[in-house]
């Protein structure tokens, strides 16, 4: 038998003192070779800090998860910070044991993931792994030691786009309007905040305007079905809708697509979507995911990000908007819709109108 640190054979006869001078050796390169075994298997305290951004699903044609991407990639470069994004893929039930094999790996300062159902198993995944830091972005409003969550006011949001709909529908200068005063909206699943907070919202800002407009409100069944999207839509335009907003995923571009065969409006909710069918998808409601990302992720990187809590954001904090500076909406919305949304948004980001006054 050869010995690893030696040409010559253990049982080889030698003088004491170059026997001695082997062992030496030996034992020196078996801690030597212990040294570089054990750094390989943990991180330096002189690395640098890392970030695992988790998607809920694919990354690409996801814009709420791409905007949470490169705003956590603007902050980590300016910092010098490591980021490391992985795809959760569309099984839901899969996330909570990814998102535990992830903590457990323990390569990573802090994980951060957008999706209101991520806050649930973030705080679970805390419980085991009390030392790794989470920020989840667009949350559900829970909390745990180690999870910072943000939640933006969508029911805020969808006051907005409610508002700007039943403007559009009551219009007797676009072509595309009638007298029926019917609002649709498709949306892919109904979750809590869809029905404790979206289309309460929604509903809220068809009334303000109009108390006689109708809303009628179906569901896709998935976020993908482009094609049943486009049927659902088809029904409502043939039934006197004239403006649908679409919360679909994927499956959004089956009611621009019935909508343009109809001749009516869509209306978009999370990022900015007139440029997807100009004259056709008139307005957004949007959230500033990107700038929320930064921001947190800064906030993190220096050091003062507050975990165990959770914070809701809106209009006034700049993180909910309605876009109207585009040369689109400037194009497609008339001039007296347009002066009411930038009165709405004034009074809205000033405080002097918010949800809780309309609620009193």
């Amino acid at each position: 038998m050869l010995c690893p640190f030696s040409f010559f054979p253990l049982s080889r006869a030698m003088p004491d003192r170059r026997r001695d001078m082997r062992n030496i050796f030996f034992i020196s390169g078996i801690f030597v070779l212990a040294v570089v075994l054990s750094s390989c298997g943990s991180r330096s305290n002189d690395d640098a800090k890392s970030i695992a951004v988790f998607v809920p699903g694919v990354l690409e044609g996801s814009p709420t998860y791409e905007m949470m991407d490169s705003g956590i990639k603007k902050a980590a470069e300016d910092a010098g910070i490591q980021v490391k994004t992985i795809e959760g893929g569309f099984d839901q039930a899969s996330w909570g044991n990814q998102l535990m094999a992830l903590a457990s790996e323990k390569r990573y300062d802090l994980i951060v993931t957008s999706n209101p159902a991520m806050t649930e198993i973030c705080v679970n995944t805390a419980k085991s792994f009390p030392e790794q830091d989470f920020l989840v972005l667009d949350g559900s409003g829970l909390s745990g030691d180690s999870v910072a969550d943000v939640v933006y006011d969508h029911r805020e949001q969808a006051f907005i786009i409610g508002y700007f709909a039943a403007l559009v529908t009551s219009s007797e200068e676009l072509e595309g309007s009638n007298k029926d005063l019917k609002v649709g909206m498709i949306v892919g699943q109904e979750y809590p905040q869809m029905n404790k907070e979206i289309l309460p919202g929604f509903e809220i800002g068809l009334q303000t305007v109009n108390p006689d407009i109708q809303l009628e409100f179906k569901v896709l069944g998935n976020w993908y079905d482009a094609e049943k999207a486009r049927e659902l839509a088809a029904g409502l335009y043939a039934d006197g809708v004239d403006v649908i907003l679409t919360i679909s995923g994927g499956a959004n571009q089956g009611v621009i697509s019935a909508a343009k065969e109809a001749g009516t409006y869509v209306l978009w909710f999370d990022t900015e979507g007139s440029s997807l069918a100009p004259g056709t998808v008139l307005a957004s409601a949007v959230i500033r995911q990107d700038e929320a990302a930064e921001v947190w992720t800064k906030l993190w990187a220096d050091g003062n990000l507050v975990t165990g809590e959770s914070r809701k954001v809106g209009i006034i904090d700049g993180y909910v908007d309605f876009p109207m500076g585009g040369k689109l909406f400037r194009k497609h919305v008339p001039q007296d819709i347009q002066k009411e949304m930038e009165t709405l948004i004034r009074r809205m980001k000033s405080g002097s109108l918010s949800l809780q006054s309309l609620d009193e």
